[in-house]
């Protein structure tokens, strides 16, 4: 496959994901004929939303999306996924921490906001912060799924598991009664809502014994925003198959729903390399994987926990792809780069 790069400087912050707008109001506001969603790491998730735009001439630009998450300002980080569902677009936190740990709490939450409200002036963002809720479910999930999760070395369950526990009983935190010493850390890279309104949780970390990507059925998600104390509930753990190189570890990256009612998605890596990751001090296969584009097919109430991958293509030499679209018959992918956003069309 040949790709074209386009490159962007956006509040000089890499990018996380990758979702098509499908407002029109959206798109005349600037006058776009087609543009995505992204959302830069790191900050609070008002302050890294990005749209990258191709004009009606066929320039591509970016815009740094303002917006006000009222008294959750400053009170997030790490979004990780966008999602369509409903008329809003929602960001998923990462739910996990630093490469070397703990979990963070900051990064355990849901956003969401309407698209057609970006066309003009600040954005209201909602926020809703989990305090680990997600993390109990989805480890529940697992804990009953028909596949062994690969257990975490002792290095990361210390930093990660252990040492949470350790600060969030020194601090007197409620959610440390969400957290259990044999617990495994997660880290939400992908999701997508499904026909029926779950969402499909697509997990960097962890992955199965045998090294493939893990995906939870999450059930509940838009109910967090209604204020009405509802707290998501996990489905059925299925593991995608035939995507893993043989001796390697793999999770997912990104997760897109296709014209046909399948799914896309890129999956890789389960950390950075030369990032200071424990993961991979404890875990090296998961470092050194390459991107791959493919595909699959999930139908609701599905009971077959092994979910056949397809290969689409082999993103060699990335091992950083963090989002794809499939549209207007063409792939776009963005990857994770250093003070830049690269936008790549194949």
């Amino acid at each position: 496959m040949t790709l074209r790069l386009v490159e962007f400087v956006v509040a000089g912050n890499e990018a996380s994901d990758l979702l098509p707008v499908r407002s029109p109001a959206l798109l005349r506001a600037h006058g776009a004929r087609r543009g995505f969603w992204t959302v830069l790491d790191e900050g609070p998730v008002e302050r890294c939303l990005a749209l990258l735009l191709e004009r009606t001439d066929g320039e591509w630009v970016a815009r740094h999306v303002p917006a006000d998450a009222g008294v959750e300002n400053g009170r997030t980080e790490d979004g990780e996924a966008l999602a369509h569902h409903d008329g809003w677009v929602y960001v998923f936190g990462s739910h996990f921490g630093s490469k070397a740990g703990p979990l963070r709490p900051r990064r355990a939450f849901v956003a969401r906001f309407r698209e057609d409200d970006a066309a003009a002036g600040t954005l209201p963002v909602r926020v809703v912060r989990n305090r680990f809720r997600v993390h109990r479910v989805v480890n529940d999930a697992l804990a009953k799924a028909p596949f062994t999760p690969l257990p975490p070395g002792d290095r990361v369950r210390r930093r990660f598991i252990v040492e949470t526990l350790a600060r969030g009983t020194a601090r007197a935190k409620s959610w440390v009664s969400r957290l259990a010493e044999d617990d495994l850390p997660l880290n939400v890279e992908a999701a997508t809502f499904t026909p029926d309104g779950t969402v499909l949780l697509g997990l960097r970390f962890p992955v199965t014994a045998a090294g493939e990507p893990i995906l939870v059925e999450l059930a509940g998600v838009p109910e967090m925003f209604a204020g009405d104390g509802d707290w998501p509930v996990a489905g059925r753990a299925y593991a995608l198959t035939g995507v893993t190189p043989p001796g390697a570890l793999v999770g997912f990256r990104a997760i897109a729903p296709t014209a046909d009612g399948g799914y896309a998605a890129v999956v890789g890596s389960i950390d950075a390399l030369g990032k200071g990751s424990v993961l991979l001090d404890d875990h090296p296969a998961g470092g050194g994987v390459t991107s791959r584009h493919v595909r699959f097919r999930w139908r609701p109430g599905a009971e077959e926990y092994l979910i056949a991958g397809e290969l689409v293509a082999d993103l060699a030499p990335f091992h950083h792809v963090e989002g794809l679209a499939e549209l207007d018959g063409s792939c776009f992918y963005v990857t994770d780069e250093d003070h830049r956003v690269a936008l790549w069309i194949g």
